[in-house]
């Protein structure tokens, strides 16, 4: 939680109803919360804060999940990670009487994302660059979720996302596959 001095008020109860730190506005402050946190949520007008996150920003699986609240507690409003924390942030900081606005295409239109998917069965994703075109597909058609129990090889398109379960280790016993 990033705020001025005078919105202090409104970013404690925010922070204390999210369970979260407060930081108080200095020049590095948004670089300092990119290195240490994963979900940022910024008592500030938006420009603000796109102005000074603009620098600091590499790729949607690096960057954490910010999002703005005005100083009135209107409005909660999701600028990066919408799919990475940022909705589901939003949403609980709606708790508090602001109105979350959402504007990742899959949530608007009440459709699952890749990324939702993955979450809700405890999965990372393996081939990130294909989750475009398969929530584009998404909000168009139902995609068919499989699971599949090895040994086996798999062979997929761009256009297939692959989830891998997390905490699973395989053990390569075949050494003839093994880099060293």
């Amino acid at each position: 939680m990033i705020t001025f001095q005078r919105n202090l008020e409104t970013a404690q109860s925010i922070a204390e109803h999210l369970n979260a730190d407060v930081l108080i506005y200095d020049k590095d402050i948004f670089k300092k919360a990119f290195d240490e946190y994963d979900v940022i949520v910024a008592v500030f007008a938006t420009g603000i804060v796109v102005r000074d996150i603009a620098p600091l920003l590499k790729d949607k699986w690096t960057d954490p999940a910010v999002i703005v609240v005005d100083s009135n507690l209107s409005f909660a409003i999701p600028l990066l990670g919408g799919h990475h924390g940022a909705n589901d942030t939003a949403r609980r900081i709606a708790h508090l009487g602001a109105v979350p606005v959402i504007t990742t295409a899959t949530e608007v239109h009440q459709k699952n994302s890749v990324e939702g998917i993955a979450s809700s069965m405890g999965c990372d994703i393996v081939n990130k660059e294909s989750t475009k075109t398969v929530n584009c597909a998404l909000l168009e058609q139902d995609v068919e979720v499989l699971e599949l129990k090895g040994p086996k090889i798999v062979m997929v398109d761009d256009d297939v996302s692959v989830l891998k379960k997390k905490g699973r280790m395989r053990i390569d016993t075949d050494h003839r596959n093994r880099n060293t």
